[in-house]
Parts: C-alpha cells; sequence; structure tokens
C-alpha cells in the first residue's frame, strides 16, 4: 500500500474531486429550481401509470436506488433497474413511466436501449449534458454546470438526488427539508472515522433505507481506492455474510431517521462485538450506544438523509483512498463515460 507524503503534490485526480465536491451543492440547488417544467411532465405522467421504472448504470443506478424508497412511500410501484438489465432480461415497460438516468448521456447502454424501443411517451432523461443523446432524444431533466470531470461520481450525483426532489415535490412532497441540507449542509469531521478504517483490507457499507447510499459509497471505494468493498442492505448482510468479519473488514453503517434505525444500531453493535472496525454515519438524530464511531449531521429523513449523508461519505471514501493509492483519482482500467457494454 502506498501512502503519499503530507507534503506530497496532490494528484490531479484528487484534485477533480475537490473542485466538483466544492460547487455540488450550489449546482444541486441551480439544478432544482431550473427543472420544475419537466419535472411536472415526469410527475404528472407518474399520476398517470402510478409505475415508475428507474434506469441506470454505475453511480446513476446507486442514485436511482437512494430514490426509490421515496417514490415507493407514494404508492408508486418503483423499481430502480440497472440498464444492462432491462436490455438483456427486459421487463415490460408499456405501462410504466421510465427515467433513464446517466450523467453524460452518451453510455453505451443508453444507445441500445433507444435503438431497441426507440423514443416514446412517458419515457423521460435525467443527465448533466443538455446536448447529449439522452437529453435529444426524451425530455429530460438537466443538472446545472455540466458533466463533472473527475473520474468517481461526486457532484453528479447530489444533483441528480436533487432533481429526483424536484420530481417528488411535483407529486406533492415537501422539499423542505431537503432544500435546508443544501442551503445549509452540516459538515462532519471524517478524519477519526478514516483513521478506524485506514488499515482495513475491505469495507462493507450497509443501509436499510439509505441502501442506495451505501452501493454508492462502495463503488467510490472500489473506483478510488482500488480496494474489495460491498454494499450490503441490513438485512442480507444479517443473513449470513456476518461470517466475512474481523479486524481487517472495516463496516461503513449508514441510518437515517428511519423505522429500521434500530436495526442498524443492533447491526453496528454486533460488527463492533465481531471486531471489525464500524463506523456508523448517521442522520437519525440519535446517539449511539453501539460502541461503533458515530459522524453524524443531525436528523433528517427520506431522500433529505440521503443529500445530508451522501457528502461526508463521499469525503471518508475519498480519504481512505487518498491514504491508500498515490494517484487516487486517476483511473487506471476505466473511463468516465463508458461507451463499450
Amino acid at each position: 500500500m502506498t501512502t503519499p507524503t503530507a507534503d506530497a503534490a496532490i494528484p490531479a485526480g484528487l484534485a477533480a474531486l475537490h473542485h466538483e465536491m466544492s460547487k455540488q451543492h450550489r449546482d444541486a440547488l441551480d439544478s432544482y429550481h431550473a427543472n420544475g417544467e419537466v419535472a411536472a411532465q415526469i410527475a404528472a405522467s407518474v399520476k398517470r401509470t402510478r409505475r415508475l421504472i428507474l434506469l441506470g448504470m454505475g453511480g446513476s443506478q446507486a442514485v436511482n436506488r437512494m430514490a426509490e424508497p421515496d417514490y415507493r412511500a407514494q404508492d408508486i410501484r418503483c423499481l430502480a433497474l440497472t440498464l444492462s438489465e432491462q436490455l438483456y432480461t427486459p421487463l415490460d415497460l408499456a405501462d410504466a413511466t421510465v427515467i433513464v438516468t446517466s450523467q453524460s448521456g452518451e453510455s453505451a447502454e443508453v444507445h441500445r436501449l433507444f435503438e431497441s424501443f426507440g423514443a416514446r411517451a412517458d419515457v423521460f432523461g435525467l443527465t448533466l449534458e443538455g446536448g447529449s443523446t439522452l437529453a435529444r432524444t426524451c425530455p429530460s431533466l438537466i443538472g446545472a454546470g455540466g458533466s463533472e470531470k473527475a473520474f468517481a461520481a461526486t457532484r453528479s450525483l447530489l444533483i441528480s438526488l436533487a432533481l429526483h426532489q424536484r420530481v417528488l415535490a411535483e407529486l406533492g412532497v415537501d422539499p423542505a427539508a431537503a432544500l435546508q441540507i443544501l442551503q445549509a449542509p452540516i459538515d462532519p469531521d471524517i478524519t477519526a472515522a478514516a483513521d478506524k478504517l485506514q488499515d482495513c483490507e475491505t469495507i462493507v457499507f450497509s443501509g436499510r433505507g439509505l441502501r442506495g447510499l451505501a452501493e454508492g459509497a462502495a463503488l467510490g471505494a472500489m473506483e478510488l481506492a482500488r480496494m474489495p468493498a460491498y454494499a450490503l442492505e441490513g438485512g442480507q448482510f444479517r443473513h449470513g455474510p456476518l461470517e466475512i468479519l474481523g479486524p481487517k473488514v472495516g463496516v461503513v453503517v449508514v441510518r437515517g431517521d428511519e423505522p429500521a434505525a434500530g436495526l442498524c444500531e443492533d447491526l453496528a453493535r454486533q460488527t463492533v462485538a465481531a471486531g471489525s472496525p464500524t463506523v456508523l454515519i448517521d442522520a437519525s438524530g440519535q446517539d449511539s450506544k453501539s460502541g461503533a464511531l458515530q459522524v453524524s449531521v443531525g436528523q433528517a429523513r427520506d431522500l433529505a438523509a440521503n443529500l445530508a449523508l451522501l457528502p461526508p461519505a463521499q469525503r471518508l471514501v475519498i480519504e481512505i483512498a487518498r491514504r491508500r493509492v498515490a494517484d487516487v483519482g486517476t483511473p487506471i482500467r476505466s473511463g468516465k463515460v463508458t461507451r463499450v457494454e
């Protein structure tokens, strides 16, 4: 493992990540306010079909998974599915509203999807590129500031969450808590959490209502720290994978103010007892007695909890990566836009 010295120049990839994150809250707010018309179109379609399919790949799929529970809470049959699954084991979309999420709007799967069924009613896009194939093919929510330049998704995730929040607002969900978080984010220190996880060989990220956030954080750890990382919904973690626990296996539990908050606490207690360094990234508003290191941002629920916890989770993953990888943020085998299936 290579650990950069404190005096080492900041790698270009890491500098790009910091730059993207420095403007993500502003761009997320601008995106929310600039997309009312298309959001209203999407909401009208969802109110009619009562079925919503969210399609994406990579970080875009993680965002869709973060938003999925909030749509279900509005009595909408919502399912977040990877674009690749839809291409090769497709769902019948005839009676559904579809949102295709892609930062660039140009991934190989986006092209293949529209080749397979073309433009049709009740299909919408969510992208950062207003001139992309996705945005030209269907009415699309467009994130502010253009595509991010850094390799791993950071700013694009927060923007995409804000765009989902705008659709939810058009469906009647009060956006006040989410907007307050974007306007005045809480910025907890993650240094102690990174210290706790520094010597781990792998990390398991887990959540219940915030399972999508866990998936996004695990993806970031694999991309940036080049380490094995897993994302396990809390119930799934309890059904066998606890056998992986031990001093070299870190655990990060994410929880909001949610019905399953107590189950997240119990999981953290068990992973601590098993000897795994455990961090609880928390928006439940509760003090943890699990023995996990708690990183708190106050109290938030639903999509607002994802908006509150995503930036500190990003910073934690980036700090873990910085301590492991000399050229953090510079991909070896991947590109920003995946153009091959």
